[in-house]
């Protein structure tokens, strides 16, 4: 199945448009699409007409010219002929939001549009989904535009079991500065799966990062999904719900999956090094850290702070989180010592973590990082910037950033999210280091290069 004309369609109808509720599901997405989206969008009735002055056609068969994919929005009963017209009329794939499938109970039907749909190799996405988010190319959300919150383009593709958590997770990405390549609510996964969107994220070369929300899986899938995972080139992160027999009830009932035994799909995903997100605020610093820096680390990381308060909250958070600290060699702190500027080279602790204290400047941060750098015994650096402090620079972002890709080891940065602090972070992320706006939130995407270096 070419998955490429529902992913980055350029033609579209939509099917099961309301004359009378413009609110109706398919009204939302046809409107949004057609105002809003390149993708050239078709409004499909029985009834026909005219909807707001533009054409309301009757059937497929009346649009002229191919269409890449069809959503669909109509009651379940109907869903199983809609695809067979989708299919006599040539559409290459669709997207069923419609609900009252396996989630209810109602498996037969389900499986009767599954048949429909392998045997003439259609592919689609759903049903009881959202479906996709492409920036800039296609939006199928049943959801009003402006209420919506859009990440912008970015390399982190993420696929999810609900349409509610990729909505959700895609208002965090927004807020941390990440950009998204596509998103992909699934539903009850009919025919297209987890494991389908992995081979297509692997081939595409906008994405880098592979994520995923999943609430359980068919009997035997888990174990391809991480044999797949482990010949997967680019790093996969995973969200599983289900942890908890009333959480593993929750998921039969919302997408009809099977939970499975969580323990040991998640003991297995640490012996393939497939990074498991514990929740939300986990899965968002992950992705954001190795959308970075895809090869992973030792996790052996390097602290420099302004503020040994901030030093020890951050050695706190890396021991709950399995992040190491070694001590630096005393070469590499003579190395540092030697190069401070006078005002902080007799006060300035140069252990790790190593505390520069609120009167250092901006040279005297980038001298403990790249001599950090060149430490055998670290592989990564967290830097946490207090950007209040007298001594520091707007250009300090920048800066490090500078040292960082000169010296050739990951950094990550903190600094607070406040707009007054934006060109500091700004010149972090235009060189591609990640940013985090906690001391947590730094240690976490360490602990995610950690859980994703080779095996």
């Amino acid at each position: 199945m070419d998955l490429k004309y529902l992913f980055r369609p350029t033609s579209m109808a939509v099917i099961g448009v309301s004359t009378t509720h413009d609110s109706h599901p398919a009204n939302v997405i046809y409107t949004k699409n057609h105002l809003r989206y390149p993708v050239k969008t078709y409004a499909v009735n029985p009834k026909g007409g005219l909807l707001n002055r533009e054409p309301l056609y009757r059937q497929l068969g009346d649009i002229e010219g191919s269409l890449d994919m069809a959503v669909i929005a109509v009651r379940a009963q109907f869903v199983p002929g809609v695809v067979e017209d989708c299919i006599k009329n040539g559409v290459k794939g669709a997207v069923i939001v419609s609900g009252g499938f396996a989630e209810s109970g109602n498996h037969e039907l389900q499986r009767r549009v599954t048949d429909i749909a392998k045997e003439a190799d259609f592919p689609f996405v759903g049903p009881n989904c959202l479906g996709i988010y492409a920036p800039d190319v296609v939006d199928t959300f049943f959801l009003p535009g402006e209420r919506i919150v859009r990440p912008e383009r970015g390399n982190v593709g993420f696929v999810s079991q609900s349409g509610g958590v990729l909505v959700d997770q895609m208002v965090k990405f927004a807020g941390q500065g990440i950009g998204i390549s596509l998103g992909v609510s699934i539903g009850n996964k009919a025919v297209l799966r987890e494991i389908d969107m992995m081979d297509w994220f692997e081939a595409d070369l906008g994405t880098r990062v592979i994520a995923f929300y999943i609430e359980g899986f068919e009997q035997g899938e888990g174990r391809e999904f991480i044999r797949r995972a482990e010949r997967c080139s680019k790093p996969i992160v995973v969200l599983k719900a289900g942890k908890s027999p009333k959480g593993m009830a929750a998921v039969s009932s919302h997408t009809a999956s099977l939970a499975g035994d969580y323990r040991v799909f998640s003991e297995i995903m640490k012996q393939y090094c497939v990074a498991e997100a514990d929740n939300e605020y986990e899965l968002t610093s992950f992705c954001e850290a190795l959308s970075c820096y895809p090869k992973g680390i030792r996790g052996d990381v390097g602290i420099v702070s302004l503020s040994g308060g901030h030093g020890v909250v951050a050695a706190d958070a890396c021991a709950a989180q399995g992040v190491n600290i070694p001590g630096i060699s005393s070469q590499t702190v003579g190395n540092i010592r030697e190069n401070l500027s006078l005002e902080i080279k007799n006060i300035a602790s140069l252990t790790n973590p190593m505390d520069l204290t609120g009167s250092c400047v901006d040279s005297d941060i980038e001298t403990a990082v790249r001599h950090l750098a060149r430490d055998e015994n670290i592989d990564c650096i967290l830097a946490l910037l207090l950007p209040y402090s007298p001594g520091i620079s707007a250009d300090i972002g920048a800066k490090l950033s500078q040292v960082a890709r000169n010296e050739g080891k990951p950094m990550i940065a903190y600094v607070p999210n406040e707009d007054k602090y934006k060109i500091i972070i700004e010149g972090f992320e235009l060189n591609n280091i990640p940013v985090a706006s906690s001391v947590e939130g730094a240690v976490l995407m360490a602990k995610a290069l950690k859980r994703c270096r080779p095996c």
